[in-house]
């Protein structure tokens, strides 16, 4: 009699769950009101530089297109560039914090 035998399913590796206290644990993430304070940072230089440059190229625009066009050029440079470092400066002000403690 032949018997087909079915080849073993993989073993996937479990990941170990950080503990608190060890090596792999999390830094607590920003309250509420620090990424508030951390996205205001970003957006308002940018907003207000980038109203004083297009300002030549736009005033004869409708003010809601003036603010459709700035916002396609700030959200973008916020989210993908500026809020990224100012989060990772924030962090890295907060560990040095918790380490002197």
């Amino acid at each position: 009699m032949d018997t087909v035998s079915q080849p073993a399913a993989p073993v996937i590796a479990q990941p170990a769950a950080p503990t608190p206290s060890g090596p792999a644990a999390l830094p607590a993430p920003p309250s509420i009101h620090v990424r508030a304070a951390i996205t205001w940072l970003a957006i308002f230089p940018l907003v207000a530089i980038g109203m004083m440059a297009s300002a030549p190229l736009t005033e004869n625009w409708h003010p809601v297109f003036r603010a459709m066009g700035l916002t396609m050029v700030v959200v973008p440079t916020a989210v993908y560039l500026v809020l990224p470092r100012l989060f990772a400066i924030h962090g890295f002000l907060a560990g040095r914090r918790g380490t002197r403690r």
